[in-house]
């Protein structure tokens, strides 16, 4: 048999259930995201979450229930968690134009949220290329709050070689309000003598 026909049925797996969530047939769960429905299928999130697991086979309230409120996720960003459940991609980071950045760091949030580890670390290796004087502050911010050494690492570097025209930012305000503590990091970068 060839390899690369021995590994066709994986990729029909993705896009099969793709589809399903999609049409939403046999669906036995349906979202709320402000004011959006989601149609979904308990098994098969449950199967690649486990905070899913927990929340829908676990004891908790949602195990019975068949309408779920889910609060602080954007609809885009629950919408590509489950797009990249179903299929493991995450087809939403490769559309050009503004946004980009922000369904990012939303996405990686709700990354964090159901445990999806390699959702994270696409959506770090994306917000790490993308560094900009007027998002790094918000993307440094989001790295300290969901544990992301290596971005929040890159976010400091940039900001000690741009320090003048990031302090003049919104992100950056918004980072002195919410994480005080990274301050002292981007300091510290900034003293360090470079070679």
């Amino acid at each position: 048999m060839d390899r690369d026909a021995a590994m066709l049925p994986s990729l029909e797996l993705h896009r099969h259930l793709g589809e399903l969530l999609q049409k939403g047939t046999g669906a036995d769960v349906t979202f709320h995201v402000s004011g959006e429905k989601f149609a979904a299928h308990k098994a098969i999130l449950a199967s690649r979450s486990p905070v899913f697991m927990a929340e829908l086979f676990g004891g908790m309230k949602e195990e019975a229930s068949r309408h779920i409120e889910v609060k602080d996720i954007k609809p885009a960003a629950f919408k590509a968690v489950l797009r990249f459940i179903y299929t493991g991609t995450a087809p939403e980071l490769d559309k050009k134009g503004d946004g980009g950045t922000s369904l990012a760091q939303h996405l990686l949030a709700g990354a964090d949220r159901y445990g999806l580890d390699m959702l994270k670390l696409i959506c770090v290796g994306w917000l790490a290329d993308r560094i900009t004087v007027d998002t790094v502050a918000t993307t440094l911010a989001l790295a300290e709050q969901h544990g992301c050494s290596q971005l929040k690492a890159s976010c400091i570097e940039f900001i000690a070689g741009y320090l003048d025209a990031v302090l003049e930012t919104e992100g950056y305000k918004h980072l002195e309000a919410s994480c005080p503590s990274v301050l002292t990091d981007i300091l510290k970068a900034t003293l360090r003598p470079t070679n």
